[in-house]
C-alpha cells in the first residue's frame, strides 16, 4: 500500500495528472455558478454577487492555482485563497447537507453528488497545500478575505441557501462557518510550514 500513496504523492505534480485535475475543477466550478444561478439573480445590489457563490469561488480560484501550476509557475496569494477557500467550502457544504439529513430534509441524488465533489475539493487543497508558497503577508490577505467573506454571508444574510430545516438556524450555521474559516486558515499554514520545514 506505501508504494501506491508515494505513486500517487509523486503523481500530484505531473502534467498529465495536473490537466485531469484542471478539466475536472472547471467543470465543477461551470456547474457551481450554474447552481448559483438563481441566487444570484436575487441578490442585490449586483457589488455584492462576488460573495455569493461561495464553492464555485473556492473551486475556481483552485482551477487557476492547477492552471500555474501546469505552466511552471506559483502566485502566493492565489494560492492562500484557493487553498483556505476550497477546503472550507469542501468542508462547509458537506456538513451542511449531513446536517440537513440529521434534522429529517430528504436525502437526493444531487445531495450524494454534492458530498462527494466537495469532500474532493477539501482534500486537494490539503494535498497541495506542501506546494503553496506562503507567507504571512499573504495568509493574511486571504484571511481577511474569507472572514469579510463570511460577514456579508450572515450578517448582511447573503448567504448560500440552507436546507429549510436549518433556516431557522442560520445564526449557530454562521456561528460554525466562522470558526470553519479559523480552522481552515490553520490547516493550510500548518500544513505547508512543516512541509516546507521538512524539505530543510
Amino acid at each position: 500500500m506505501r508504494w501506491m500513496w508515494e505513486w500517487f504523492s509523486d503523481s500530484l505534480g505531473k502534467s498529465w495528472f495536473l490537466w485531469i485535475l484542471f478539466f475536472i475543477n472547471l467543470g465543477g466550478t461551470i456547474y457551481g455558478f450554474i447552481w448559483y444561478k438563481a441566487q444570484l439573480e436575487a441578490t442585490e445590489p449586483a457589488i455584492f454577487r462576488i460573495f455569493v457563490p461561495d464553492s464555485p469561488t473556492g473551486s475556481g480560484l483552485f482551477t487557476l492555482v492547477i492552471l500555474t501550476y501546469i505552466i511552471g509557475r506559483h502566485v502566493p496569494l492565489l494560492e492562500a485563497l484557493a487553498g483556505i477557500t476550497n477546503f472550507k467550502y469542501g468542508i462547509w457544504a458537506v456538513a451542511v447537507i449531513f446536517a440537513g439529513w440529521a434534522m429529517g430534509d430528504e436525502l437526493q441524488w444531487q445531495e450524494v453528488m454534492l458530498v462527494c465533489s466537495h469532500l474532493g475539493m477539501a482534500i486537494e487543497s490539503l494535498l497541495y497545500a506542501r506546494f503553496y508558497k506562503l507567507s504571512w503577508l499573504v495568509v493574511g490577505f486571504a484571511s481577511l478575505w474569507t472572514l469579510n467573506n463570511d460577514f456579508v454571508d450572515y450578517v448582511m444574510d447573503l448567504h448560500p441557501y440552507l436546507p429549510e430545516v436549518l433556516d431557522p438556524y442560520s445564526g449557530i450555521v454562521g456561528l460554525c462557518t466562522v470558526a470553519l474559516s479559523i480552522i481552515s486558515i490553520a490547516a493550510i499554514w500548518t500544513i505547508n510550514v512543516k512541509s516546507q520545514q521538512n524539505e530543510v
